[in-house]
């Protein structure tokens, strides 16, 4: 009799597993972690909506590279906010061609983002002075030297900063540092050697892998023909380093990317986000004599670049959802020439509703500078829907929290409303579209409510779906809380 009644329960929840919309495999464990739509993780379906990629504003200078141990040749830039304090690493080097003053890694900070300070830091003689704001000299490290703030649990004071750097078939080299300033190898000799390198490699503590990433320079062929490529290991103790892997784009076509700008985004780490240069060799914007004008250097008048956005979330594969420019050249020929517009590594928070993007500017020119742009913050890639309306459902997940928080933006004339269905898109009662009013406005964090209010606990560890109805509307993240 047992036995009977175990085989009906078994054949009837197997019967329902087979009949069900989802399977145990496909449900998201969302928890109380931000989503932003800048892939198609959480996205299912969209009905007359689309992704849309926001560009950056620009909004000046930052730091001019006017030192003689800086340059026009400035570049490889590291952003990071560390506390209240924003703090800069970059490499100074005032010609191509060394002629007695070589590479250097400079440093400064600002309180607010906006306006820079280079401190006298006393520590190394650089263009016959100690007066500067350099803070490493060590070749050929100091070419592409790329600090982090190690966020490693239990991390050991004195290596709250490390850092990689290293070029060619030297290898890569570890740093560590007490306060972002005093460095020190951390052993004698490389700790990876399979790559070129001859970039800005970089690496970082990664929370939602549990362990230590790097994304550096490599060469792939295409037809013969050698292109700067992307590649990826991984370390428990940032000393021993695992095979690497080559990274993937999809159905994209193969482009020259010098930097990858990889690294986690501060509102939600478990997506690291990739400012790349988009590097064209040979592709020529400005006359001969134009360029003569602007680069002294023949080697550096030939080619276009532009910066790239990108995504991952682990493993080998980056998410280019957009093939075209994140940010475009500029609108003076100064931009259009020698290999221009790195991006910084580190998108940084500004305040509550922005966030601060830092480029290089005029690479080889006397007027090289780093500058800054602004951009909403979460506000990469939105889920985009017209006047005449559109919608999206997600793909089914179960959640942590007891309210559901968006950032969005509409116009006057537009409006978003959001409904939770079970993991067979059926609307929850109580939940239905018509239970929640339409919210228009920007606001960077609103709580959804519905006619009850916001409180979603009893739904909580569920398996349930969103669909969102929108009309003129942005759709850039959300989380449970």
């Amino acid at each position: 009799m047992r036995r009977t009644s175990f085989a009906i329960r078994l054949a009837g929840f197997l019967l329902y597993v087979a009949g069900s919309t989802t399977t145990f495999a496909e449900i998201t464990e969302l928890g109380s972690r931000r989503e932003l739509f800048v892939d198609h993780f959480l996205i299912e379906k969209l009905q007359n909506a689309k992704l849309k990629m926001h560009e950056p504003r620009r909004e000046g200078v930052a730091i001019k590279f006017d030192k003689p141990w800086e340059g026009g040749f400035s570049c490889y830039f590291t952003v990071i906010k560390d506390g209240e304090l924003y703090r800069m690493w970059y490499r100074g080097l005032p010609v191509a061609i060394k002629d007695g003053i070589g590479d250097s890694t400079c440093y400064a900070e600002s309180k607010d983002g906006i306006n820079w300070t280079k401190p006298n830091l006393g520590l190394f003689e650089v263009a016959g002075t100690r007066d500067n704001n350099v803070v490493f000299t060590d070749e050929p490290f100091a070419h592409n030297f790329s600090p982090f703030l190690d966020g490693r649990p239990k991390v050991s004071v004195d290596e709250k900063y490390k850092a990689v750097a290293g070029y060619m078939k030297g290898g890569l080299y570890a740093f560590k540092s007490p306060d972002g300033i005093h460095w020190s190898k951390m052993q004698p000799g490389p700790v990876f050697t399979n790559g070129i390198f001859d970039s800005q490699n970089v690496a970082f503590w990664s929370a939602a892998e549990k362990q230590y990433v790097c994304y550096y320079r490599t060469y792939k062929k295409f037809d013969g023909k050698g292109c700067r490529w992307i590649s990826r290991t991984t370390s428990k103790d940032f000393i021993n380093w695992d095979q690497d892997v080559d990274m993937e784009f999809g159905d994209t076509p193969p482009e020259e990317l010098y930097t990858n700008g990889t690294h986690p985004y501060f509102r939600a780490p478990h997506i690291y986000i990739a400012l790349a240069k988009r590097w064209f060799p040979g592709k020529v914007a400005v006359s001969a004599v134009e360029a003569k004008s602007l680069v002294d250097n023949p080697k550096y008048r030939n080619s276009s670049s532009d910066s790239i956005f990108m995504t991952t979330r682990g493993g080998n594969h980056y998410e280019r959802s957009f093939l075209e420019a994140f940010i475009r050249p500029g609108s003076t020929a100064e931009d259009w020439i020698a290999r221009d517009n790195t991006p910084a590594l580190g998108v940084v928070p500004a305040n509550a509703r922005e966030m601060f993007i830092y480029r290089g500017s005029h690479y080889a020119q006397p007027s090289a500078h780093l500058a800054r742009y602004t951009l909403r913050t979460d506000g990469f890639i939105s889920v985009n829907a017209p006047y005449a309306g559109g919608e999206l459902l997600t793909k089914p997940f179960k959640f942590s929290g007891g309210k559901l928080e968006i950032n969005f933006a509409t116009s006057a004339a537009g409006g978003v409303r959001v409904e939770i269905q079970d993991e067979n898109g059926e609307p929850i009662p109580g939940y239905e579209l018509a239970d929640c009013p339409e919210m228009s406005g920007d606001e960077i964090d609103r709580v959804v409510a519905w006619t009850s209010g916001p409180d979603v606990h009893k739904l909580a560890e569920k398996i349930v779906r969103l669909r969102f109805v929108m009309k003129d509307a942005d759709l850039y993240s959300l989380r449970f809380f």
